[in-house]
């Protein structure tokens, strides 16, 4: 189906989400139509941000607003779901676009797999109502299934459009690019040999295979790793659960600018913590890259002086090789709590692989690492 008619069949002038590849095509298009505008189109920080923000535009003009989102987006809504637009508690009325990783029968990558299965059970026990759309649905079955949805949104409900892989289509490009000149590629490598035998812990996307790589080309174990491939925006706090029990290591994050974004309550918890073994750095290229390059608001924003203010004691932002190597050798040295953002640009290798090894034998290799 043509994103085109998919966006005429819905009929709202107001979209939120986070950037999902399944939807690049919906993404795109709404880039091409709208950029980033406040009165049509806003790239939020998570799927639970998204609901609230389209609860108060339709609270503000009394119509229906579009929230697009992957799946694994779905646990981040059930709280307003259930308690802010229910028809139980304030009956605000909303449309759901969901891509479907994971898909039962459909190869995809293991963080994926179990989200796939609970896609739709997840929508039926939100009491979302749902219609599949895949390659074969024609037009005029998306149409006639609005219809349908129209009564439930006057009732107050929520409706939702699972989207299967290829389903929507859309022949407009979009070029996403920033100023900077590090490649992410380039700056793991730094990290890599300035943190030794350390512990690291990386974040979903990207960055993690970008990690498995390098080990693999520098004929090193894996073993040091923690990739965390799912849970975005939770890498950070898995390394300060880390940190706070191995206080005898040095524990590296490394972090990118979306998924600190998508969670940054961690970074006033870590500051209070203060773990004086953890260096936290964010990979700052202002893009959902992994999904397609979709800008971040962190862009022109800068996550030292938002950690300085969290707490931090000790925060820099670099944007050459050679600061980035000064401030990793400063924050291993000093034995204190550090972060650093480094300024990246978008892109990656097209033949980027993904970890040969499965979660579990990573979990299990990390563990008896972190053990030793």
């Amino acid at each position: 189906m043509k994103v085109e008619e998919f966006v005429s069949v819905l009929g709202a002038d107001f979209y939120t989400g986070v950037p999902d590849s399944q939807l690049k095509a919906l993404c795109n298009y709404l880039m091409n139509t709208y950029g980033i505008d406040s009165s049509h189109h806003i790239i939020a920080a998570n799927e639970g941000n998204c609901v609230a923000l389209a609860a108060g535009y339709h609270l503000a003009t009394g119509k229906v607003p579009v929230v697009y989102m992957q799946n694994s987006g779905e646990g981040n809504i059930v709280n307003p779901v259930a308690s802010l637009l229910h028809d139980k508690v304030y009956g605000i009325p909303m449309i759901f676009v969901v891509g479907w990783r994971g898909e039962p029968g459909v190869h995809d990558e293991p963080q994926h797999i179990y989200q796939g299965e609970i896609t739709c059970r997840l929508l039926e026990d939100m009491g979302i109502s749902y219609y599949v759309i895949g390659e074969e649905t024609s037009d005029e079955e998306v149409r006639q299934c609005m219809d349908n949805f129209q009564k439930e949104l006057k009732q107050g409900k929520d409706v939702a459009f699972v989207v299967r892989k290829g389903a929507l289509q859309y022949d407009g490009k979009v070029v996403y690019q920033n100023g900077n000149t590090l490649c992410r590629e380039e700056i793991i490598k730094c990290i890599v040999e300035q943190s030794g035998d350390d512990p690291i812990v990386s974040t979903t996307g990207k960055a993690s295979r970008e990690l498995f790589e390098i080990r693999t080309g520098l004929g090193q174990s894996h073993e040091r790793d923690f990739l965390t491939v799912g849970s975005m925006g939770h890498c950070s706090s898995i390394a300060l659960g880390v940190a706070l029990q191995r206080q005898d290591k040095t524990i590296w994050c490394i972090d990118g600018d979306g998924a600190a974004l998508m969670h940054m309550g961690a970074m006033p918890v870590i500051a209070n913590h203060r773990p004086r073994n953890l260096i936290h750095i964010i990979i700052n290229n202002g893009a959902h890259e992994t999904v397609g390059g979709q800008p971040t608001v962190m862009g022109n924003l800068n996550f030292s002086e938002i950690a300085r203010v969290c707490g931090y004691p000790n925060a820099v932002t670099v944007a050459s090789l050679e600061a980035l190597k000064t401030e990793l050798t400063n924050a291993k040295e000093r034995r204190d709590l550090s972060l650093i953002e480094v300024k990246c640009a978008i892109g990656s290798r097209e033949d980027l692989g993904r970890p040969t090894t499965t979660a579990k034998e990573n979990k299990e290799n990390y563990m008896r690492f972190l053990m030793s």
